[in-house]
């Protein structure tokens, strides 16, 4: 595989591009220690033998619970007031909403290893709302995309043609899924490129006056359209079984998702389409009552060893942002990765901007207003 795959080019919050540096091994792993380590993130994440490899690298038993959203981690570490978790993993365009309801604590950059971490990687996450008033917040581990999966047979798709229109043409009326809140941000980036919105898509994230005069057009349009939809997902279990249960031939998922129903068996591709990938990265958070502050920090430097981060791509198909990782991926990972993104696709990948509290509280009103049209 070439540095294509870990080259960020174009589309960044920021004025900036994102360049990741070629890999190096790193030299050493966490340190031993002992004790617990308590992680919240997202289900498909964490699996026995990432725990199991963890506590032979470490010594620390590491517990595991997963969520399906980001508004499932925020609502229930508000619930808790910061609190039942030392390590959560939430986007890091969302992270400034954990910051506002001071939920989470200044990472201790000591404590991190941060030559692990790829280096365009840790610098651009600054602008993508990692740091906050000088003070960064987060650690980044990984990045993927929402893109569009496909069935083969029923609907085949080539990159430089596929599109998120696609999923709204005529022709997949009942055949279609889409996440109601980013389902709206792809049709508007269809929209945008036909010509059809008052400002581009990134501009609806500035103001709420934006947001208006944007998403009424697409909300319009969603409703219009909203015949082509056979199952609305909210999280990677539903986004699968609207293609292996629901007879779905076309959505806008996570990569992961084409990626998992792909490693079944089934005739599901995945594409990144011709107006930009939906790209988003995440990472490590410690929420305000971590108890387990030392074993948090062990965990954060042993994922971003090459093998863990490996680990971590060969299971879930989403890249990590561990320096030296491409050396362990297993041959499909790199091939489903050289699929999904041909040709110029990582130039024009579209990073989610911040969204603060405003934009999700508005958004979520305008993906109700679609979901019960």
């Amino acid at each position: 595989m070439t540095i294509a795959r870990r080259t960020f080019l174009k589309g960044a919050a920021s004025a900036a591009s994102l360049s990741l540096a070629a890999p190096m091994i790193s030299r050493s792993y966490a340190q031993g220690s002992s004790g617990e380590v308590k992680i919240f993130a997202w289900a498909g994440y964490v699996n026995d033998a990432m725990l199991q490899a963890f506590n032979q690298a470490t010594g620390i038993k590491a517990s595991f619970t997963p969520y399906g959203t980001n508004d499932e981690l925020l609502n229930q570490l508000r619930a808790n007031n910061g609190g039942g978790f030392d390590i959560i993993w939430p986007t890091v365009d969302r992270v400034p909403n954990y910051v506002e309801y001071d939920l989470v604590q200044p990472i201790d950059e000591a404590k991190v290893e941060v030559a692990r971490c790829l280096p365009s990687a840790w610098e651009n996450s600054k602008t993508l709302g990692a740091v906050i008033e000088g003070k960064r917040f987060q650690v980044p581990t990984d990045w993927g995309t929402e893109g569009i999966a496909f069935d083969k047979d029923q609907a085949p798709l080539e990159y430089g043609t596929a599109s998120y229109g696609d999923i709204w043409k005529e022709d997949m009326v009942g055949k279609a899924t889409v996440r109601g809140h980013s389902g709206l941000v792809g049709l508007g980036l269809w929209l945008e490129a036909e010509g059809k919105l008052p400002m581009p898509m990134r501009e609806a994230f500035v103001s709420e006056e934006n947001m208006v005069k944007v998403y009424d057009v697409i909300l319009a349009e969603a409703v219009k359209r909203k015949g082509n939809i056979a199952q609305f997902w909210t999280n990677e279990n539903e986004a699968q079984g609207a293609f292996r249960v629901n007879g779905c031939a076309v959505g806008q998922t996570w990569d992961s998702t084409g990626a998992a129903l792909a490693k079944e068996g089934l005739p599901i591709g995945f594409i990144a389409p011709k107006e930009g990938a939906l790209t988003w990265m995440e990472g490590i958070s410690i929420p305000k009552g971590a108890t387990n502050l030392d074993q948090a920090y062990a965990f954060i430097n042993w994922f971003l060893t090459p093998e863990a981060g490996a680990m971590y791509t060969n299971a879930t198909s989403i890249s990590s942002t561990a320096v030296g990782a491409e050396a362990h991926l297993e041959q499909a990972a790199k091939d489903f990765f050289a699929a999904a993104y041909p040709g110029d696709a990582l130039e024009k990948l579209w990073w989610w901007p911040i969204q603060e509290n405003w934009f999700v509280t508005k958004r979520n009103e305008y993906q109700d207003r679609f979901l019960s049209a």
